[in-house]
């Protein structure tokens, strides 16, 4: 018998704590999730990326092959780190037993693309950025796109390979005038086509990544 117990009156059950609700359960769990895939640290990187083009920005010229490739070299840095928080921590014990893990994941990548957005735009804020924020916007995503398909396919860890690899081959591409809609940083901001390739792409490793998650072991 216990101290509390001897107070108590005769017949009364003792008190039982009440157990948490399913929506504190649920932003708890969306919290250890975020921790587990250190979504702070990448937040920070996002903010740093946003400082980075705003410098950019105020001392690049207005047109020219440099004024594309900076940003979109800031751009494939931002994807980069969203595809690397795909990594698992937890590897295959954390598949099995996370009923909510799809979610999470899906409003993970959507959470951190858009704050990716919002940042790169507001680091672009009355500054003149070649291809404007609706090409900002359609690069951001296909970027992040490709991380997320690279992450799927070869780990989170590795997810940086994608946008980077991406990122040479458009590069030249800049200079040579390509003219195909898969190669969307070169073509015009308001472009249907390469519009309709980004979104494909993103949509697909977004799928991908909420479904079936990085290519993540508890190895690795």
């Amino acid at each position: 018998m216990t101290t509390a117990e001897v107070g108590r009156p005769a017949g009364q059950a003792p008190a039982r704590s009440r157990p948490a609700g399913p929506n504190l359960a649920v932003l708890r769990l969306a919290r250890l999730h975020a921790a587990s895939r250190r979504v702070l640290t990448c937040l920070v990187v996002l903010a740093a990326c946003a400082v980075a083009l705003r410098t950019a920005l105020h001392w690049l010229p207005r047109s020219g092959v440099y004024a594309r490739q900076i940003p979109l070299t800031i751009e494939a840095g931002a994807a980069a780190v969203i595809g690397v928080t795909t990594r698992s921590p937890f590897g295959e014990p954390e598949r099995a037993a996370g009923r909510w893990l799809p979610f999470l994941r899906l409003g993970s990548g959507l959470a951190l693309a858009a704050v990716a957005v919002g940042a790169l735009a507001a680091g672009s804020v009355s500054a003149h950025m070649a291809g404007g924020t609706a090409g900002m916007v359609r690069d951001t995503a296909g970027f992040t796109g490709i991380a997320l398909l690279t992450a799927v396919l070869a780990g989170g860890a590795l997810a940086w390979i994608g946008p980077v690899a991406y990122l040479g081959i458009t590069t030249p591409a800049l200079g040579a005038f390509w003219t195909t809609p898969w190669i969307w940083p070169t073509r015009p901001p308001h472009d249907r086509g390469a519009a309709i390739c980004a979104a494909l792409i993103f949509a697909a490793g977004l799928m991908l990544v909420t479904v079936r998650g990085a290519r993540d072991s508890l190895r690795d």
